[in-house]
C-alpha cells in the first residue's frame, strides 16, 4: 500500500522532536483491527505528550493521539467487519500504543466501540476523550437520583468550564435538566458558557481559596476538572448526599481537605477513570450521546485543525487558551 501521514515524536537524549512523516502500514505494530482514521482530537493529555512526552511515553519513535474515529479496513476479530464505523478513546493509546495522529491505526479489538447510528466520525471526535469523560461525570451526578433512592439533583457546579471536559459537561448536565453553575477564570467567556447551557457563572478567583471544613451547602453535584483548592472548596459546599465527580488536575493533583463533608453530610467523592473503564460502560455512554448532546451546538464551539495546525498550536491547550473542543482532520 502507498504511504500515509502521521505525526512522529522522538526523544534522543535531551532532544525532543515532533514532525509529520510519511510511513506505511509495516511501521505499525500488528494488531487485530486496522482502521482508516477520519478524525482525532486534542485533549489536555495530548498537549502534554506533544510538548515533551509528558512523562507518559516510554518508547520512541511514537505516534501520539489518545483518541480517533474512522472505518475498519481489516479485522481478524469477527466482532468487527470491513466498513464498520468505530470510535476509540482511552486504553493508553497515544501513550503506550501508537495513537490517532495518523491516517491509519492498528489496534486491539477490545479498544474499539462501534459508532452509534447517526453519529459521524467528526461528531464522535467533537466529543472525543474529553467529551466521553464529561459524560461519565454527568452520569455519576445523575446516580444521586438513581442509586441514592431518588434524591433529586437540582444545582450542579462545573469547574474548568471552558475546557474540553468542562464545556461538554455543561452541555450534558443542562440537557439533563439541571441548573449548571460554571466556574471560569475567563470573564470574556461568560457568553460562551451561557450559550452552551450554564445558568450562572462564578469567577475562578472566588473559589480558588482555602476553605473551611464545611461551608454553606450549595451543590447537589460537582464536576471537577482542576483539583487543588477549588476541589476542596467544592467538597465543603456540597449538599448532604451530593456527588462530586473528580476527573482532572489542571490546577493541582493535591487535595487538602477534611473528612467532614464525607461523615457529616455523606458527600461522595467519585473518581472518574475514562482510560480503562469497561467495554460495557463505554457502549452505554456512546449509546446515550444523541440524547444528551446537541451536535449542532457542539460543532459551533469546535475548531477543526490539520496535523500541521496541531504541531504549531498544541501547546495552547496547556496555556488555557482553547475554549470548547478541537477536532483533528488527519486527512487535511
Amino acid at each position: 500500500m502507498s504511504k500515509f501521514k502521521a505525526i512522529l515524536i522522538n526523544q534522543e537524549g535531551e532532544n525532543f522532536t515532533k514532525e509529520i512523516k510519511e510511513i506505511d502500514l509495516s511501521f505499525l505494530k500488528e494488531e487485530e483491527v486496522t482502521v482508516k482514521i477520519d478524525y482525532s482530537s486534542l485533549n489536555y493529555k495530548d498537549g502534554m505528550i506533544l510538548k515533551n512526552g509528558g512523562k507518559l511515553v516510554k518508547d520512541y519513535p511514537h505516534i501520539p493521539g489518545i483518541d480517533f474515529a474512522g472505518t475498519v479496513e481489516h479485522s481478524s476479530d469477527p466482532k468487527f467487519v470491513v466498513g464498520d464505523k468505530v470510535i476509540l478513546t482511552g486504553w493508553r493509546v497515544g501513550e503506550v500504543y501508537y495513537g490517532g495522529y495518523s491516517q491509519y491505526a492498528k489496534v486491539k479489538s477490545k479498544f474499539l466501540v462501534k459508532a452509534p447510528e447517526g453519529v459521524s466520525s467528526k461528531d464522535a471526535m467533537a466529543l472525543g476523550t474529553a467529551g466521553f469523560t464529561a459524560l461519565l461525570c454527568a452520569f455519576a451526578i445523575q446516580a444521586r437520583e438513581t442509586i441514592l433512592l431518588g434524591e433529586p439533583v437540582k444545582d450542579v457546579l462545573v469547574t474548568g468550564a471552558t475546557g474540553g471536559v468542562g464545556s461538554v459537561a455543561v452541555m450534558a448536565l443542562s440537557k439533563m435538566g439541571y441548573n449548571v453553575t460554571a466556574i471560569t477564570g475567563k470573564k470574556e467567556q461568560a457568553e460562551f458558557l451561557k450559550k452552551i447551557g450554564a445558568s450562572s457563572i462564578i469567577d475562578r478567583a472566588e473559589m480558588d481559596q482555602d476553605s473551611k471544613p464545611l461551608e454553606a451547602a450549595l451543590w447537589d453535584g460537582v464536576v471537577d476538572t482542576v483539583g487543588g483548592k477549588i476541589l476542596a472548596r467544592a467538597l465543603a459546599q456540597t449538599r448532604p448526599n451530593g456527588i462530586v465527580a473528580a476527573c482532572g488536575l489542571a490546577s493541582s493533583f493535591k487535595l487538602d481537605t477534611t473528612v467532614m463533608p464525607f461523615i457529616i453530610r455523606g458527600v461522595k467523592l467519585w473518581g472518574i477513570d475514562s482510560v480503562m473503564c469497561s467495554e460495557k460502560r463505554r457502549q452505554f455512554v456512546w449509546s446515550q450521546v444523541k440524547q444528551l448532546i446537541d451536535f449542532d451546538k457542539l460543532h459551533e464551539v469546535t475548531q477543526v485543525w490539520s496535523l500541521q495546525d496541531l504541531l504549531k498550536s498544541s501547546s495552547n491547550i496547556l496555556k488555557g487558551e482553547i475554549s470548547g473542543r478541537v477536532v483533528i482532520d488527519v486527512n487535511k
